[in-house]
């Protein structure tokens, strides 16, 4: 769906990232060792739409897969650019001798297109639970360790369990992908306590679970004790 206020054209082609262990991404040309692209087996049309505001556009992807395809996950991400013509203002018509500046963003979205082949399997452990203070916001620090040949997608959960009284949930993150090109990720979670409660005498029990919209399965979790 065209969210802006003028008629775009968008161009539709596929891109290959790699994820950093913050979570951060980088385009890369070739393949890492034992990382597989999904773009060669892939097929999509059209690759380029002009769309009114507000007004959708159906994107086929056809996927055609081969007999001697490797065991685990293949993976490139669809990539929607905008291609409006955005001259540069000394292009344009300026009676004025001022010098103008403007700034225009190019839309970029991405999603991920996975295809799976074979025997799969995938496990996650968290580790390394650490509470921070910055500014006057206090975080849970951890990380969690990927093993097996495919990636994994879910919503980190933290839970505070005094020694005595009610549990209460003080922070989520929904969303968290590690993909197959890393064995390790980093997250930092805010943490939402309610007014007036102090962190002790108690402990943190995170769960790294499947996304909210689909069948419930813990991954992985661990606590960290606070005194």
């Amino acid at each position: 769906v065209n969210m802006g206020k003028d008629t775009t054209t968008y161009s539709v082609s596929f891109v290959n990232y790699n994820m950093k262990e913050d979570g951060s991404y980088v385009i890369i040309e070739k393949p890492d060792s034992g990382q597989m692209f999904a773009e060669p087996y892939l097929r999509i049309f059209p690759r380029q739409v002009t769309l009114a505001p507000g007004e959708p556009q159906v994107i086929m992807v056809q996927c055609r897969r081969e007999p001697n395809m490797s065991a685990g996950e293949y993976r490139s991400h669809l990539y929607f650019r905008s291609e409006k013509n955005y001259l540069p203002l000394s292009m344009k018509k300026n009676d004025s001798l001022s010098i103008n500046v403007q700034l225009i963003p190019i839309y970029g979205v991405s999603i991920p297109i996975i295809i799976r082949s074979g025997t799969v399997n995938v496990s996650t452990t968290l580790s390394n639970l650490k509470l921070e203070n910055r500014d006057t916001l206090q975080y849970l620090n951890l990380s969690i360790k990927r093993m097996g040949n495919i990636s994994v997608y879910g919503d980190i959960t933290v839970e505070y369990v005094p020694v005595h009284g009610k549990h209460f949930e003080i922070g989520k993150v929904k969303g968290v992908k590690i993909f197959t090109n890393i064995n390790k990720r980093n997250v930092s979670i805010i943490l939402n306590k309610p007014r007036g409660m102090n962190l002790k005498n108690g402990k943190l029990k995170v769960r790294y679970t499947s996304p909210e919209e689909s069948k419930y399965i813990v991954y992985a979790e661990e606590e960290l004790i606070i005194k």
